[in-house]
């Protein structure tokens, strides 16, 4: 068993309703998120309010002491409806994630189902796609990373480069202006309304459908037709099941920040 695994058990016994490492999160400031392609009825920008975010994405380690706490999360135990049959294949055993998932790297393999009854034990939730990209759009130096030539340098060179064997540990990677860590470079990340990124073309028959979406409409919508990287992410979110899993694509949580009581009167 790895060395790491009785550290872990103690924290399962502590994680779950409630428990939450917010010293482990930044905050990202309002903003507003301007969608890649939308319907000519939806707005061109969506107001994002506040929020806390993970500064790494969820580890191999972190995921441990959750199956370990959650025994139906297991990689023996799991339903298929709720994970496919690649759901945690390259680790060594249901309890020891083994030299192809180091504790340190970020787990993969994981379903959306998955990872949000991970956040859902750890106190927290998954992003919405609307503050996702509203983070990942800060570079390492401004809020806006595209006008930063080592930013788009980065982002395009991990693109171009085949998923590792074995993941490098998220520590290793660059904070952006927030502080968040590895929104590029390390893994795709699920977002909680993944499903909304795109209507597929099964769906046509549905009579309850904004036709504004399809074909040369959709295209239309499109905003900023450059972003390579932007419609990537697009077309894997739209291209999801939910009980899907694939060895690049892992998860990070999120927070609402905590309500400020209103002053009272003197």
């Amino acid at each position: 068993m790895p060395t790491f695994r009785p550290i872990l058990l103690v924290l399962g016994l502590t994680a779950g309703a409630g428990w939450s490492l917010a010293a482990d999160m930044v905050q990202v400031p309002a903003g507003t998120y301007a969608p890649l392609s939308r319907s000519v009825k939806e707005p061109a920008e969506v107001p994002v309010a506040a929020f806390r975010l993970d500064v790494l994405p969820v580890t191999n380690a972190e995921y441990l002491a959750f199956v370990t706490a959650q025994p139906q999360w297991r990689r023996s135990r799991v339903s298929r409806l709720f994970a496919d049959e690649s759901y945690l294949a390259h680790w060594a055993g249901d309890l020891e994630p083994g030299p192809q998932a180091p504790a340190d790297s970020p787990v993969v393999r994981v379903s959306w189902f998955a990872a949000r009854a991970y956040a859902r034990w750890a106190g927290k939730r998954l992003p919405t796609t609307a503050e996702w990209e509203l983070a990942a759009a800060a570079g390492y130096l401004t809020p806006d990373g595209k006008n930063e030539p080592e930013f788009i340098r980065d982002l395009y060179a991990w693109l171009a480069r085949p998923v590792p064997p074995v993941l490098p540990a998220v520590t290793g990677a660059k904070a952006n202006l927030h502080g968040a860590r590895g929104l590029h470079g390390l893994v795709w990340e699920w977002v909680d309304d993944f499903s909304t990124a795109m209507v597929t073309g099964e769906s046509r028959a549905d009579g309850g459908l904004d036709r504004d979406l399809f074909c040369g409409a959709g295209a239309a919508g499109a905003r900023e037709t450059s972003d390579y990287a932007a419609f990537m992410r697009q077309a894997l979110r739209s291209s999801l099941r939910a009980n899907n899993t694939t060895t690049s694509l892992g998860f990070r949580c999120a927070q609402d920040l905590p309500a400020v009581p209103a002053n009272s009167a003197p």
